[in-house]
């Protein structure tokens, strides 16, 4: 038996492969919050910077995060479950954040 990816069809009958978002460069989003407003799942999160440098370490050479601005957001991802693998929030992202991957029919 061998893998396939999951695809569907579209209203108007092509094949489609879908590609769920599999990570989401914090590093290098500028909390627009596009990718919040286009997503038609619960699969995003605004939250302050602050929050995810407490979370997360990054890398010395990373100089994006300003530390003179404390009400800096960023987006999260909150719910990656629900991801629906529309791939809109690459569409509309600016700094390109976002990695997606297909997924292998079980």
């Amino acid at each position: 038996m061998s893998e396939e990816t999951i695809t569907g069809v579209t209203f108007g009958g092509e094949e489609w492969t879908p590609s769920f978002v599999s990570d989401l460069n914090q590093s290098t989003c500028i909390g627009c919050g596009r990718c919040f407003k286009v997503c038609p799942r619960d699969v995003f999160d605004l939250v302050e910077k602050s929050e995810v440098m407490e979370a997360e370490e990054f890398d010395d050479d990373y100089d994006d995060f300003d530390d003179d601005e404390d009400n800096s957001m960023v987006m999260n991802l909150k719910n990656q479950a629900d991801c629906i693998g529309c791939e809109a929030c690459s569409k509309v992202c600016p700094k390109s954040c976002f990695t997606h991957q297909h997924k292998i029919a079980a």
